[in-house]
């Protein structure tokens, strides 16, 4: 284990994470709040404690394996989020405890977009855009932004790219240096949510709402400056321009990447993990707004027609943004909406959830094993459009599928035992570990009433859902600790 590179990384992060709470600094003197004092003592207290980490081995060169690259993306999450707590405790409006500041600071960052926080409307401007910015900084990992900007760290960047990045194949990368990648990426993500905020601001929004909400949106993360969401506007056209980047970044960024270097939509058609990905959300959709209408949720048609598919995509993609309060609504479609966040968005996408190529093979794998029973000595390799995939990659998604199940189970007895009646916990931890946000029952709008433990088991779960389980399961186990 190198330890002195672990200690290098992790201090030269937290330096650079701690730049980023100057930005709501600015956005105080801007509206002159007289609210930057938690922000300033939140730099200096994460800055001096990389640096710390940092001084003592700054000389060490040696570069990181990939078993260290797991440890230093563990740790870097969680210390992460407990760094990003730091303003808001310090913080009298709101006041906040360290596990409610912990909490919210996970959630942020792990773009889960689950809430504590009441009474947002009347809160400093300050807070509300750092909220929207731990959801930004998350989206695509700061780590790959490291990677992007700090090329100079030479201690093993593909360890941390292949620990901290979303999806089940990773070993991939867009151009031939992985800096490029990082850049690539980072600038595809940078492009969405300009264009994203532009957009939300032609429609109507005012500058801060649209940038907050770009953020969120293209993170997929879901928190809002309003305590109504989406819903504050009342504006369809906002929501449909939500629809369609909540769409766009639920898609494979390196998909992005190759279309729109070649210029050509067509490869998007071609690709048999986003054509599953648009004909879930297109069924969800259609299933939501019918039933919303013959159940008389919505009287009037449009209406079912834009809070449908707009709470179809925010739920289906794990951003969960909301229009109305749809953990309410009649029958069974709360659950469903809930249950199509397992699957999620598209590996190496911001979207959360157990992601569609993993679903879609689980769905081919099942295939097979019904042919098989017809025809025994068959030989039928699985497909993902016209490349075979090998047996370890279906091996490795089982092995992903029964890890999620088993943490899932344990997850929710222990938040049952907290107090929590079967539906609030089930959904709790769906929510957290899909990085979706808002639940049904008791944490349907928002999670300040679960208790203390409960927050902390939901935080590691938040954790566990942006690190796709196995990289922090790995750290647990007796055999990465062994020479």
């Amino acid at each position: 284990m190198q330890l002195q590179a672990i200690f290098k990384i992790i201090g030269l992060l937290l330096m650079l994470f701690s730049t980023t709470m100057l930005t709501p600094v600015i956005v105080d003197l801007i509206y002159q709040e007289a609210d930057s004092l938690p922000f300033l003592m939140g730099f200096a207290v994460t800055f001096f404690s990389g640096l710390l980490l940092w001084l003592p081995v700054r000389r060490h060169r040696k570069e990181l394996r990939l078993r260290d690259g797991f440890l230093v993306v563990v740790l870097f999450w969680t210390v992460l989020g407990l760094a990003g707590a730091i303003p808001l405790m310090f913080t009298l409006q709101p006041h906040m405890s360290f596990t409610d500041a912990a909490f919210e600071s996970i959630s942020g960052l792990t773009t889960t977009g689950a809430t504590v926080l009441t009474g947002l409307d009347d809160m400093p401007h300050a807070i509300l855009f750092y909220r929207q910015q731990l959801q930004w900084l998350g989206g695509m990992g700061i780590i790959v932004l490291a990677v992007a900007l700090l090329p100079m760290l030479g201690i093993g960047g593909m360890s941390l790219y292949r620990a901290e990045t979303p999806g089940p194949m990773k070993d991939s990368k867009l151009t031939p240096r992985l800096t490029g990648t990082a850049k690539a990426l980072w600038y595809i993500y940078l492009s969405l949510t300009i264009a994203c905020a532009l957009a939300y601001w032609l429609g109507g929004m005012e500058v801060f709402d649209a940038i907050s909400h770009s953020f969120a949106t293209v993170s997929i993360g879901g928190f809002s400056p309003h305590d109504a969401s989406m819903g504050y506007f009342d504006s369809p056209l906002l929501e449909m321009i939500a629809v369609v980047f909540m769409l766009l970044a639920g898609v494979n960024f390196a998909l992005h990447f190759v279309a729109w270097r070649n210029f050509d939509l067509r490869i998007y058609l071609h690709d048999s993990e986003f054509r599953t990905y648009a004909v879930i959300l297109t069924i969800l959709s259609v299933i939501t707004v019918i039933y919303l209408y013959t159940s008389d949720t919505f009287i009037l048609p449009e209406n079912a027609l834009h809070n449908g598919i707009f709470q179809a995509v925010s739920i289906g993609t794990t951003t969960g943004f909301t229009t109305a309060e749809y953990h309410i609504w009649p029958g069974f479609l709360p659950v469903l909406l809930l249950f199509a966040s397992f699957i999620g968005g598209c590996a190496g996408s911001t979207g959360g959830g157990m992601k569609v190529v993993r679903f879609l093979l689980l769905l081919n794998q099942g295939r097979r094993e019904i042919f098989r029973l017809i025809h025994p000595n068959a030989v039928i390799p699985i497909r993902m459009g016209e490349k075979i995939i090998s047996p370890g990659v279906i091996e490795s998604v089982w092995g992903f599928f029964a890890a999620y199940v088993a943490v899932f189970v344990v997850m929710m007895l222990i938040i049952m035992m907290t107090g929590l009646d079967q539906i609030s916990a089930f959904s709790a931890v769906a929510a957290s570990l899909n990085n979706l946000g808002p639940g049904l029952g008791q944490v349907g709008s928002n999670y300040a009433d679960i208790t203390d433990t409960a927050k902390w088991v939901l935080s590691f779960g938040m954790i566990m859902g942006r690190l796709e389980i196995f990289t922090l399961l790995v750290i647990l186990t007796p055999a990465f600790w062994q020479r």
